[in-house]
């Protein structure tokens, strides 16, 4: 287990390593939500790159630092795409964000996320029926496919998915967002808890979509936990100096976008979090 002290320099670290370097972090994301995903990749320092084809997708997983992949929005050419770049991010043992977004619904996307299974996504982020239903999928500990995932919404609190989230980094030997409220991060030895973020959150779309984003932005330079908890630490800060000066969702999402540029490795790392053991 590592202690909060061990975490809180290594999200500095980090931090100050995607703003030197600028690390270029492709997407396959949801085309609901492409723009905002990009604007919050660049704002925390990173370089955006928005893919959806098959050869698109084995060369940036060759390019990027990271690469993020939502399952949100799919299309018939995805059943190309996807495994292709799943199996060359794990050849090249790159480091990738899985968002297993409505995980259950469609036989499309319940055949490619049991596909993603074998390549080990470093970082699985989702809310808490996502995280219960992938681990019912993958058959692990704590998982079950009647979790019910509601579109994109969640219908389980984020301590119902805890065994889910502990048995999924196990498998894959990285980590796990649970969001919610109270957000959970673990790499199956760690358990993190953060609070903060805004109620225009659940108001705005890509909210969760960017936070898987920016994960992969920080996972480019710093092991799977550290990169995890830095992308919660940087969404809870920048959610709630957003709302202080929003007066609706439209002008939040414009002052979210400013707060997570103006957040300084230190103040991402002070946000308040707990930890403890598994």
């Amino acid at each position: 287990m590592l202690s909060k002290t061990e975490l809180q320099s290594r999200i500095v670290a980090a931090v100050e390593a995607v703003k030197a370097k600028t690390p270029l972090i492709p997407s396959i994301t949801n085309t609901v939500t492409i723009n905002f995903v990009a604007n919050t990749q660049l704002a925390v320092g990173g370089s955006a790159a928005m893919v959806y084809l098959p050869d698109e997708g084995v060369l940036m997983a060759e390019l990027g630092g990271a690469m993020y992949i939502n399952v949100g929005t799919l299309e018939p050419i995805y059943t190309e795409t996807l495994p292709a770049t799943f199996a060359r991010l794990h050849a090249l043992g790159k480091p990738w964000v899985l968002d297993p977004v409505a995980v259950g619904i469609g036989e499309m996307r319940t055949n490619l996320l049991q596909t993603s299974k074998g390549a080990k996504p470093t970082i699985i982020k989702g809310n808490a029926s996502e995280i219960i239903a992938l681990a019912g999928l993958w058959d692990l500990a704590g998982g079950t496919a009647d979790s019910q995932v509601k579109g994109v919404d969640t219908t389980d609190p984020v301590e119902h998915a805890r065994a889910a989230a502990i048995a999924l980094a196990q498998f894959t030997g990285g980590a796990v967002i649970v969001s919610g409220i109270r957000d959970l991060v673990t790499d199956g030895k760690t358990v993190t808890y953060a609070a903060g973020g805004s109620k225009y959150m659940g108001l705005i779309t890509g909210a969760g979509c960017s936070l898987g984003g920016v994960t992969a932005v920080y996972a480019s330079q710093t092991d799977p936990l550290t990169a995890a908890l830095t992308a919660v630490q940087i969404y809870n800060l920048a959610g709630q100096r957003a709302e202080q000066n929003a007066t609706g969702p439209a002008s939040f999402q414009v002052q979210f976008i400013d707060e997570l540029y103006r957040a300084t490795a230190t103040e991402i790392a002070n946000s308040p979090f707990e930890s403890e053991e598994a």
